[in-house]
């Protein structure tokens, strides 16, 4: 079977939406550190929509800092790929021509370092997840018992870090006399500009003062909130993909219509005139913060608690009427700590999200989401808890949410069927757990664990024993057992 490429195009359905530009004509403004499914299903097309409406710098280059598993992929078919919208029975395609090029950072960092330096480059986006910003979340600097970020603390001249590649750029253009370029990260962490550039100054200052003064004064990190889901494609998606097109295509992404990318408007460089999907804004940790604990919140528990249960998907999971009352019960917590802008709509985002859990056809797996839960509770979960116990508000929902993350960690389902812990912290926390005989111990346990819970909240009594009660509940009565104890 052929591959998706630029020599195959002309075999492809009618109904396929081809780019309406001349790729050959593209540069590239844009380079993508972490090229993974969420990127070319989000950022790249939004860079997409600019190409097709005739601005033609906004052409990606995209990097992998650890696997040549996207490159693979992608060098094959020229950059090209296809987006499947998914909702119910409905589906559109449409091909992305955005990604001209794949560096594998590891192979290739030279190449990299010349693509971040080039006069070309406006902005660079990042998707890295949490723990490749190579922060200690305890204090918010650099981590610098991480072994790629102890090199990048000695040399830069082979980057091995996201936060390097950046600063050693940030080099070049200096010397050449070049304006930084705009780093956006678009990573679900709150103040990810902020930590961006934290990251970026301290590792500079490290290897010359002079440069981290050039970069504070003249560089730009805006914050950002991003949101699409975007669930793993599978063999199957593949061979259905293939059946349709008439050709393969491995660096195929499904996802829903739903795209949302807000922005702080704060450029040192050129940017696109950004279409639909797109929000300029002076604030936006006040989206940011309603997406955390109103979406992710609520995928974090409905990932740990339909996983526990051996169930795979989300809409699986909110099919049992229990699981969605609890999924109900946690935004009503979670919505109290909010301060919403004006232009959002609560109630209305709510409908909206349920409505997107709901979608059949995206698939969306428990265990995906269930990934490094260790760095994304403090944001959807732990911060609102700490919010509703200073206020005085139960905090029963978003407790049981944690718990079941707890509950998870045994790596054991409630079936008994193994699963891996996938977490930077899963060695920490089972070496943690190996000792504690009681649910009680387990909590404390836990609590005891700073890089995770903050001590001001693992201290307080009330978290502690609505935590212990739920853990009880779930290791003696399974997830089902708990939600049906949470109803009644």
């Amino acid at each position: 079977m052929s591959r998706l490429s630029i020599t195959t195009l002309a075999q492809l359905p009618a109904d396929i939406t081809p780019p309406a530009y001349d790729r050959a004509a593209v540069t590239c403004g844009v380079v993508h550190i972490g090229i993974g499914a969420f990127h070319r299903a989000h950022q790249a097309v939004v860079f997409d929509d600019a190409l097709n409406a005739g601005d033609l710098r906004w052409g990606v280059i995209a990097a992998s800092l650890r696997s040549p598993g996207v490159r693979d992929q992608m060098q094959p078919q020229d950059g090209l790929y296809t987006i499947l919208v998914r909702d119910g029975a409905t589906e559109r395609a449409r091909l992305i021509g955005a990604v001209r090029h794949v560096i594998v950072a590891p192979e290739e960092p030279q190449a990299l370092l010349a693509a971040l330096a080039s006069p070309d480059t406006h902005i660079v986006t990042l998707t890295i997840t949490e723990k490749g910003y190579k922060l200690d979340p305890a204090t918010g600097m650099l981590n610098e018992s991480d072994p790629q970020l102890a090199a990048d603390l000695i040399s830069l001249d082979s980057p091995q870090t996201a936060p390097g590649y950046l600063v050693a750029a940030l080099a070049l253009r200096r010397a050449a006399g070049l304006a930084p370029f705009t780093a956006i990260s678009c990573d679900n962490l709150p103040h990810n500009g902020a930590r961006l550039r934290n990251a970026v100054l301290e590792l500079a200052r490290r290897h010359d003062a002079g440069l981290a003064d050039w970069i504070a004064e003249h560089g730009a990190f805006p914050e950002t909130m991003v949101d699409r889901i975007v669930p793993a494609t599978t063999p199957e998606d593949i061979a259905m993909q293939t059946e349709r097109l008439g050709v393969e295509d491995r660096a195929m992404v499904k996802t829903e219509p739903f795209l949302q990318w807000v922005i702080e408007d704060r450029f040192c460089n050129l940017r696109p005139d950004f279409g639909a999907g797109v929000q300029l804004t002076a604030a936006v940790a006040p989206w940011e913060e309603a997406k955390l604990r109103l979406l992710n919140g609520a995928h974090s528990g409905i990932a740990y608690l339909g996983g526990l249960a051996g169930i795979d998907h989300v809409h699986e999971v909110l099919a049992l009427p229990e699981a969605r009352h609890f999924v109900e019960r946690l935004w009503d917590e979670a919505e109290t700590t909010l301060s919403p802008p004006a232009e959002l709509d609560v109630a209305a985002y709510r409908r909206e999200l349920m409505a997107r859990f709901d979608n059949p056809t995206l698939r969306h797996r428990t265990r995906q989401i269930a990934m490094d839960g260790s760095q994304k509770l403090p944001q959807r979960l732990l911060a609102p808890i700490a919010a509703r116990l200073k206020a005085g508000q139960g905090i029963d929902a978003l407790s049981l949410a944690v718990a079941a993350w707890i509950r998870w960690q045994a790596g054991r389902d409630d079936r008994g069927i193994t699963h891996q812990v996938d977490d930077p912290l899963a060695a920490p926390i089972a070496a943690a757990l190996a000792g504690a005989q009681t649910a009680q111990e387990r909590i404390a346990a836990i609590l005891a664990c700073d890089a995770v819970i903050a001590p001001a909240l693992a201290t307080d009594d009330r978290l502690r024993a609505v935590l212990t009660r739920w853990l009880v509940l779930l290791e003696t009565q399974g997830a089902r057992g708990a939600l049906a104890a949470f109803c009644g």
